[in-house]
């Protein structure tokens, strides 16, 4: 199963474009930053992910004020040059 649930910021959004399929695209960049536990121990963890929105969600995103912090769900494919990752997001749920 390749499912990612994580919670952020929209921290960058770029001008909204279409797929060759007719479809609006939105590239975003996520921030996170949280504590885990590994190994008994604790760990802050930071990154930021590139993400692609793809059809009817990319209004939803658009609509959301750069700093908003959402939990956001998708999954992970191989970025387009197939280095490193892009997270696709297929839901987002904006956090009060």
């Amino acid at each position: 199963m390749n499912r990612l649930l994580l919670s952020g910021s929209l921290l960058q959004r770029n001008a909204p474009r279409y797929t060759p399929a007719g479809l609006q695209a939105l590239d975003l960049v996520i921030q996170h930053q949280s504590e885990v536990e590994q190994a008994g121990q604790p760990r802050q963890v930071s990154l930021e992910i590139k993400a692609l929105a793809i059809g009817d969600i990319t209004a939803k995103l658009a609509a959301m004020p750069l700093g908003s912090e959402a939990r956001f769900a998708g999954f992970l494919a191989s970025a387009r040059n197939g280095r490193g990752w892009l997270f696709h997001v297929t839901e987002v749920e904006p956090v009060a």
